[in-house]
């Protein structure tokens, strides 16, 4: 435990972590507790770099043993030349020590904290606060006076910030602390972000009663209620209805506006829904709504930093490894692949095993796929053969075969026909067209077919503004084509030059005209979702589960996919990887399924996350799909069915 080395010290604190296990007596795990708070102390004294490893560990640690540690909190509290990334895990770990003794020093260091000028730094203290609020009710008096100071800052992200961690404070401890209503009201004019928003109307329809002005408050919002994103949408739709239901009076106007808004001018199919809900009940019974929607909520409580038990049992024997940093099973980003070995006669090797991080073995997996998708295919040699070759898709291993998916070649369709006129009425010149995405690239791939009597010359090509601003990144050249002869053309696009600022329609096109010396031809090329999806669009773990929360489930829509055979959920993930669809954790349930939680992210920067439910024995998919933007989820739950076979 005293060694200079912090990787033999953390190996030696997961051994006696291990004994402990088997250790009955309390008075022997206080003694060892004890014993292990020095050596990790110390190693917050490293260059950073350690300090980050040693962080990421301890939050494990902690949470298997909350009695270690717990008097050193001040340890933790962050220097002024620490990196943002050791500041965040700090404040982490500080949150997970705070206890009714140490709380006051905890909230005055998240204070000064939150006064700084990092911005990302700042709203994650205002965030830590309110953790420290809902952890203890004991500490909720003193984080209100310490939230009431940050809001009469001014300060736009940390008005924002406080709004959100109120309304939690709100959600736990209900009909509390509401003098810190008036000073959130007076600062709503900064409010410009959507989870702000949503929790500043979540209070004004909550405190209606309290609040004297609450109806010209939601007014306001009720403007712009075309323009707000989904989540502010739902929460101001259910704010007025609770206003309604304690002033109905006054607010009978308002209540039959965001009711049409939301049941006849909305496309977004859940808040349609809630509107149609509300509406039935307010007809019917309106006692019966006052029970339903002004009713008492359930408590919260933070584990949002928490690991789930079974995950944290895996976690604590690999404390040093990698695992331990990325708080993710070695399995899930690193695989073993085998070689095969070269047969020289009158001796054997074994079986080599490499491993290959997983951004490795997808971009082998592209690689292979492109190369096998080219007309002329090199015969592959035969496993454990002279070749020695090594498997990149483990497709020489019969219990891999269900998850290597098959390459997905590019398929032109018919965008224009000899017989179709152009703008003056010509004919001859047929068009085979598809978008493709290529080595991190977008390609218009075309084949120009020529049924004229003779040549044709002058290629141009013109694309209409389109929702992703695809635009041609360099001039179409074609040679003169022949009568009755052919052309390929690979286009290289840009996407965001050309945009036209309006929702994607379904299905995605793109309009296109080519003019050529016999006359201007005008056709809609049909892509996929998937054209558009970056490469970089993965998020890890801790990026997921705020971005997961403030799309809500208002912004998330469930439906069932039905596969052509049964998938486990490795063949899931390898198949949806092919699509830029990006794996980010899972999650085994009681039942035996999997939940496959995904990231991905269009051109356009849309994220769009997805949790996927996998059955053991069972052909059909639970996908529940998260984005801001609601009008990209079908196209998305296309790309879904085709990578999965769907029937």
């Amino acid at each position: 435990l005293s060694h200079a080395n912090a990787a033999v010290v953390l190996s030696a604190i997961k051994v006696i972590l291990k004994c402990m296990d088997f250790v009955d007596n309390t008075e022997v795990l206080r003694m060892l507790a004890k014993k292990l708070n020095p050596p990790l102390v110390t190693l917050l004294s490293s260059e950073p770099e350690v300090q980050y490893v040693s962080l990421r560990n301890i939050r494990l640690i902690v949470q298997k043993r909350p009695g270690i540690l717990a008097a050193d909190v001040k340890m933790f509290f962050c220097k002024y030349n620490d990196p943002i990334y050791v500041k965040l895990e700090k404040v982490d770990i500080m949150c997970m020590l705070v206890n009714e003794k140490n709380f006051d020093q905890v909230l005055l260091e998240l204070k000064e904290y939150a006064s700084g000028v990092d911005v990302d730094f700042v709203r994650k203290s205002v965030r830590s606060i309110g953790r420290v609020a809902v952890k203890l009710e004991r500490a909720c008096e003193r984080a209100i006076s310490v939230l009431l100071e940050l809001i009469e800052t001014k300060v736009n992200y940390v008005v924002q910030e406080s709004c959100v961690v109120v309304k939690d404070i709100f959600r736990k401890y209900p009909s509390r602390y509401e003098q810190v209503l008036s000073a959130l009201c007076e600062s709503m004019e900064v409010l410009d972000e959507p989870e702000a928003k949503a929790s500043m109307i979540w209070i004004l329809g909550e405190y209606a009663g309290r609040i004297d002005n609450a109806d010209e408050l939601l007014e306001s919002f009720l403007e712009s209620f075309h323009d707000e994103p989904a989540m502010v949408q739902m929460q101001l739709l259910t704010a007025i209805v609770k206003l309604f239901l304690q002033k109905p009076q006054s607010t009978q106007d308002m209540v039959s506006k965001v009711l049409k808004c939301a049941t006849e001018e909305c496309l977004n199919h859940d808040i349609r829904d809630r509107g149609y809900i509300y509406w039935r009940l307010l007809s019917t019974n309106p006692e019966a709504t006052k029970h339903v929607v002004l009713g008492d909520k359930p408590s919260i409580r933070d584990d949002s930093q928490l690991l789930e038990k079974g995950l944290l049992d895996r976690l604590i024997p690999d404390l040093s490894l990698m695992s331990s940093v990325y708080h993710r099973p070695a399995e899930e980003f690193v695989t073993r692949i085998s070689t095969a070995a070269r047969e020289v006669p009158g001796t054997e090797e074994p079986d080599q095993d490499i491993e290959y991080d997983e951004e490795d073995r997808q971009a082998r997996r592209r690689e292979v796929e492109e190369e096998m998708s080219r007309p002329s295919q090199p015969s592959r040699p035969s496993a454990g053969g002279g070749g020695g070759g090594l498997d990149l898709l483990d497709l020489d291993s019969a219990d891999m075969s269900p998850v290597a998916a098959a390459p997905t070649s590019v398929q032109k369709q018919v965008t224009l026909t000899p017989s179709q006129p152009g703008q003056q009425g010509k004919t001859g010149f047929g068009v085979l067209a598809a978008m493709s995405r290529q080595r991190g690239g977008i390609q218009l791939l075309m084949t120009f077919t020529n049924q004229t009597p003779g040549p044709l010359s002058g290629f141009a090509i013109q694309v209409n503004k389109n929702p992703f601003g695809f635009a041609p990144k360099e001039q179409l050249v074609v040679p003169e084509l022949a009568p009755g002869a052919s052309a390929e053309v690979v286009l290289p696009m840009q996407p965001g030059q050309l945009m036209s600022n309006t929702p994607p329609t379904n299905p995605l096109f793109l309009q296109v005209a080519i003019k050529n010396s016999l006359d201007i031809f005008y056709f809609n090329i049909a892509f996929e979702l998937s054209v558009v999806l970056v490469e970089s669009g993965n998020l890890t773990r801790d990026q997921f589960t705020p971005v997961w929360q403030r799309v809500g489930e208002a912004g998330q829509k469930i439906t069932m996919i039905n596969m052509e055979r049964v998938f486990d959920a490795e063949a899931v993930k390898s198949r949806l990887a092919l699509d830029n669809v990006h794996y980010v954790a899972q999650r085994q349930m009681d039942d035996g399924s999997t939940l496959i939680y995904t990231s991905c992210l269009t051109t356009n920067n849309v994220t769009i996350l997805s949790e996927l439910t996998v059955s053991p024995g069972s052909s059909s998919i639970k996908l529940a799909t998260r984005t801001e933007a609601a009008v990209i989820v079908p196209l998305y739950e296309i790309v879904v069915n085709k990578r999965l076979g769907a029937r």
